[in-house]
């Protein structure tokens, strides 16, 4: 038996999206009473947004390295605390987000403020920064606050390379398979607690936003255009996904993301693109029906997300490979053991072979 918990859910304190809503961010950081603001970006995020901090004098931009790890956050800890910084500002994709976010708390709890320049996961809302080792593996969680704000740009993400926004539909579909599961088990969320009724309505939708408008978002991301179809994907995508992973829980297809990021030929797939992989793996190894599985394949055929191995780089799956990564997204705390099914790695390396063949055999039957 599970124990009792209490209902719990965490929200980011504003979100603000929409064509140049960056613009808002001197006077998030005045309302924050952070006259002193650190902004962590890569330099193609700051070259292209620097130009909103004109008149905010007190702004510091730090180069962001590449990668999350415990040594890049303590780098910034140290930039924050030299540079007596009130505020940090996570400017650019999840990683440069998830190191702003874990060293703004590891400098004293410091506001957070995320701003993604592209739609590629759901980590600009919450609360979880995901750290990995130097050399890509996953090495564990930080969990702190959620932002202070988060702004999202979409005339900014509209221009990014549409890879991103596709990445972050691989994770959002995650959303509702893993808070299902979550339900089902009486397994806690991410914050803790029990799942809200709030948490498992908005991870729904996240589902049915990506299915209904994923196509029509690529399309406008294509030509570089805001259009009310990618701004609910981009919504989906950040928003929705972020608070019912959060509040709703985490299962299978993140843990197998973290196993699969200890096979090398992965580490070039994009964090949505394994976590996709994964939603597939999950329902083979919970038994979903043939129909749901099919109807995920199909989406992620159609979207452009990966339906077997070959597709994040894995041409030739190595079986010790794929036992390590097994036994990886089973160690002990990981969220597959959330499932309400038995778990054990023969059962998950069992399951990453049934996915890999079925889908290969869609893409063989598609032609694609």
């Amino acid at each position: 038996m599970r124990p009792e918990l209490p209902i719990l859910a965490q929200f980011p304190s504003i979100y603000r999206q929409g064509p140049r809503v960056l613009a808002h961010l001197p006077k998030i950081l005045d309302s924050l009473n952070a006259s002193k603001a650190l902004v962590l970006a890569g330099p193609r995020a700051w070259e292209g947004a620097k130009s909103f901090f004109h008149g905010h004098a007190d702004v510091t931009h730090l180069p962001f390295t590449g990668e999350c790890t415990q040594a890049e956050m303590d780098r910034v800890v140290d930039a924050i605390r030299a540079g007596n910084h009130q505020a940090v500002v996570g400017l650019g994709g999840g990683k440069v987000i998830d190191t702003a976010r874990g060293s703004a708390w590891l400098a004293g709890d410091l506001p957070f403020i995320s701003a993604p320049t592209v739609a590629s996961t759901d980590a600009p809302t919450s609360a979880t920064t995901v750290i990995y080792n130097s050399d890509g593996t996953f090495s564990g969680y930080l969990r702190s606050r959620n932002p202070a704000a988060v702004l999202v740009d979409t005339a900014v993400i509209a221009r990014a390379p549409v890879r991103y926004l596709i990445a972050g539909m691989g994770d959002a579909l995650s959303t509702w398979f893993e808070a299902e599961s979550c339900r089902r088990s009486g397994a806690s969320n991410v914050c803790g607690g029990s799942q809200t009724l709030a948490a498992g309505a908005i991870a729904r939708l996240c589902y049915d936003t990506i299915v209904a408008d994923g196509p029509c978002a690529l399309t406008a991301c294509k030509t570089q255009v805001v259009t009310p179809a990618l701004e609910r994907v981009v919504e989906a995508n950040t928003l929705l996904s972020g608070l019912g992973f959060e509040s709703g829980g985490l299962a299978s297809a993140h843990a197998i993301h973290n196993g699969l990021t200890r096979i090398p030929a992965c580490h070039h797939a994009l964090h949505g693109e394994k976590v996709a992989f994964g939603v597939l793996v999950g329902l083979v190894l919970t038994g979903a029906p043939a129909s749901r599985i099919q109807e995920v394949l199909s989406f992620c055929a159609l979207v452009g997300l990966p339906v077997c191995l070959a597709d994040l780089g894995c041409e030739q799956p190595q079986e010790h490979e794929l036992r390590v990564a097994s036994e990886a997204s089973c160690a002990p705390g990981e969220s597959i053991h959330h499932e309400s099914v038995a778990v054990c790695p023969e059962r998950v390396l069992a399951a990453l072979l049934a996915a890999d063949r079925l889908g290969k055999e869609f893409r063989e039957k598609a032609g694609t």
